[in-house]
């Protein structure tokens, strides 16, 4: 099977420049079904499902390739040697922000900009830095995932999408983490709480733009006020949005930060 069928490659569009969308843990390409028209017109679109998620090839996933977030970014790779994209845009919700932090550094010129979304560079708090959870909470929460998919997921997925007046916004990634492969949600859970990426940032070359929620219990403005200080040149927009994931509780102010950017 190749690389487009592996991910669930699907590309729209026929501008000159192309600009990637990648979804976060437990999500897949429909995340961005609200963000990603907005830009047709003026890109080639490409959205993609990280393999484990959506229509992905599930037979494809490797648990020592997958084991780090570096299996994830080769695939990033793999789909833009695919479609020959340069200077390419790259987009990345939550975990995918990293990950594209490192596809960007794996194949110099094959991405001219990225737009991080709730970015973490890293999840557990180490020292002086605070990444939001100790390292217990985080154990905790990997285990009682490993242990209770389903029920993880029913009460994870609302406290992680926040907006608890429009409760059809959790309801939605609740559906999405249950519908995600136990096995492999636990394995990719694991791999993006315990990832540490803070050495990564300052190898970013290109420009960069984080659009970090006024309220994310997942990534604070902390956190996110740290991937801005560690990337050199990046700018960063507080969004009024709350919860992790603006993509789907406010996409017409995500659009319209990307498009002073892009």
């Amino acid at each position: 099977m190749g690389v487009i069928e592996r991910n669930n490659v699907h590309v729209r569009g026929s501008a000159d420049r192309t600009m990637v969308f990648a979804h976060g843990f437990g999500c897949d390409q429909n995340m961005w079904r609200f963000v990603e028209p907005a830009f047709e017109g003026e890109f080639r679109t490409v959205l993609f499902d990280h393999v484990g998620a959506g229509a992905s090839d599930l037979k494809a996933y490797d648990k020592t390739k997958y084991s780090t977030l570096e299996g994830y970014a080769d695939d990033v790779v793999e789909i833009g040697g695919e479609l020959g994209l340069k200077d390419a845009v790259f987009v990345g919700h939550s975990v995918s922000s990293m990950i594209g932090v490192l596809a960007a550094q794996k194949a110099p010129g094959m991405f001219g900009k990225l737009v991080l979304v709730g970015p973490s560079a890293r999840y557990i708090d180490d020292g002086d830095y605070v990444g939001g959870f100790s390292e217990q909470q985080i154990e905790e929460l990997l285990q009682f995932l490993e242990a209770n998919h389903m029920g993880w997921s029913a009460q994870m997925a609302p406290a992680i999408m926040g907006n608890p007046d429009r409760p059809e916004l959790g309801e939605e990634l609740t559906n999405s983490f249950c519908r995600t492969d136990p096995d492999i949600a636990k394995a990719f859970a694991r791999v993006t709480f315990k990832s540490d990426n803070r050495g990564d940032l300052a190898g970013v070359e290109i420009p960069t733009l984080i659009l970090q929620c006024s309220e994310d219990i997942i990534a604070s403005k902390e956190v996110g006020e740290f991937v801005h200080r560690g990337i050199p040149d990046s700018e960063i927009i507080i969004l009024e949005a709350t919860g992790h994931c603006p993509n789907l509780s406010a996409p017409d102010e995500v659009i319209a930060a990307m498009r002073t950017f892009v």
